[in-house]
């Protein structure tokens, strides 16, 4: 019910606004945080408004801004960076690095905060032009997928949810950062066979 009431004032709102429509539209993904509005809500509207191509292209433009000023917040609002800091320890450890790959699908998961992602994308790259890439390519899957198949997804049956869930929770595993662990011992094992002296 709060979904439909949210879309048909969003609607009515960027529908009144003519030729602003596109430019507003991107505004509200900038404050959508304050309003507590879901980021599939903001792509849902953008596909009825907009269509499936420009819809998904305003979306990217305004998750993308979004990521950049929470970039420049972060080290300029202290209670902003601590609220962030200590969800990720409370939800991810302190340790957990994701590669872009596996952020991007994290971010089509609607409870996971957006800002909490935008800081991973922060902890695994070295600068701001690294950080505006990794962002842009992030919010290209969940823009798209909401955009597109929006209107679709409050009727989709439990059995379709879950195994869009699972497909999602194996893209994750397969776009994992790949690392081997060696031993201290094992690395470290003495030669056998002839010594040189």
């Amino acid at each position: 019910m709060y979904l439909d009431e949210t879309m048909t004032l969003l609607f009515v709102f960027i529908e009144s606004t003519g030729l602003l429509a596109p430019i507003i539209f991107i505004g509200i993904h900038l404050i959508r945080p304050f309003f507590f509005i879901p980021v599939p809500v903001i792509c849902i509207v953008g596909g009825i408004l907009f269509g499936s191509v420009f819809g998904t292209i305003y979306s990217i433009l305004g998750l993308t801004m979004l990521s950049i000023l929470f970039y420049f917040l972060y080290s300029q609002v202290p209670r902003l960076s601590q609220k962030i800091t200590n969800l990720k320890q409370k939800w991810l450890g302190e340790r957990v690095k994701f590669t872009i790959g596996q952020i991007a699908i994290l971010r089509l998961i609607p409870f996971i905060n957006f800002h909490l992602l935008s800081l991973c994308i922060k902890d695994v790259t070295r600068n701001f032009r690294e950080y505006a890439k990794g962002s842009f390519y992030t919010n290209i899957p969940v823009a798209l997928l909401y955009t597109v198949f929006g209107q679709f997804i409050r009727e989709f049956s439990t059995t379709v949810i879950l195994a869009i869930l699972l497909a999602l929770t194996l893209l994750f595993y397969l776009l994992r950062e790949k690392q081997v662990i060696i031993k201290w011992h094992e690395f470290f094992k003495p030669k056998t066979g002839r010594s040189y002296q």
